[in-house]
């Protein structure tokens, strides 16, 4: 099985790499392939599995063999909680929402997980999910105080907090459907304080939003809405390259 770890590693040595993000709760699993494959057809590296609501173990599994089948990407589960895990995908996010004002988000719901990820062999990715400012559905359900997009030296805070903590990866999240995405200072100054990867997503639909996230230092962009809405192939093409800033 794919080292999930190291194949993002290598990717970001070449430069930015983008990070499709699709919801088993939003289309069925056959649908999730196609669009899988249209992501990768359009230059995406990888395929993020999750949301906020209504993923289940059954249709996470079903989406991550119809993504390895119909796009042949490695898959990251992108967990919503702890109640959904599948031997199916070939990694996790073991994340803790660090700015959560509840401990469930925090330590708790990880804590309950940890046993059955471990003997389901997943291959875990330690990461620490910081929500900026709208915060959207991901940032009520987690209960978060959201950083506000003005508030740099707090995202540095905890940024640096959580390389300092051993986690691997960085994630600035301002929410699914956000109607900005994380300010390009915010990315910038995050960037320059961690010597950990930094992946950087929410609110980001356009090749002008995704070239200033990349330009500002992020090492990995994720969209999602956006890739589940856009039917237009050169709309998505454009936003991927501009991710990437490569083909």
């Amino acid at each position: 099985m794919m080292n999930v770890r190291q194949y993002l590693l290598d990717r970001m040595k070449e430069g930015t790499i983008h990070m499709a993000l699709l919801d088993p709760d939003k289309q069925r699993p056959e649908e999730a392939g196609r669009l899988a494959a249209a992501a990768k057809r359009a230059g995406s590296d990888v395929i993020m599995i999750g949301g906020s609501t209504g993923v289940t173990s059954d249709n996470l599994s079903a989406t991550a063999r119809a993504i390895r089948e119909m796009s042949g990407l490695p898959s990251i589960h992108f967990p919503g909680g702890p109640e959904e895990l599948s031997s199916e995908v070939d990694s996790i996010f073991f994340m803790s929402l660090v700015n959560s004002t509840d401990p469930l988000w925090i330590f708790k719901a990880q804590a309950y997980a940890a046993p059955y990820v471990k003997k389901l062999g997943i291959e875990t990715l330690s990461m620490g999910y910081i929500v900026i400012e709208p915060g959207m559905k991901v940032g009520e359900i987690g209960k978060a105080d959201p950083i506000k997009r003005t508030d740099i030296d707090k995202a540095v805070g905890y940024a640096v907090a959580c390389e300092l903590y051993g986690m691997s990866f960085i994630y600035l999240e301002a929410g699914s459907g956000a109607d900005k995405p994380v300010p390009p200072e915010m990315i910038s100054a995050v960037k320059k304080s961690i010597s950990i990867p930094l992946i950087v997503g929410g609110g980001i639909r356009t090749p002008d939003a995704a070239k200033a996230a990349r330009e500002a230092g992020a090492d990995a962009i994720v969209t999602g809405t956006f890739i589940e809405e856009c039917s237009d192939t050169g709309r998505l093409k454009d936003v991927v390259y501009a991710a990437r800033g490569r083909t």
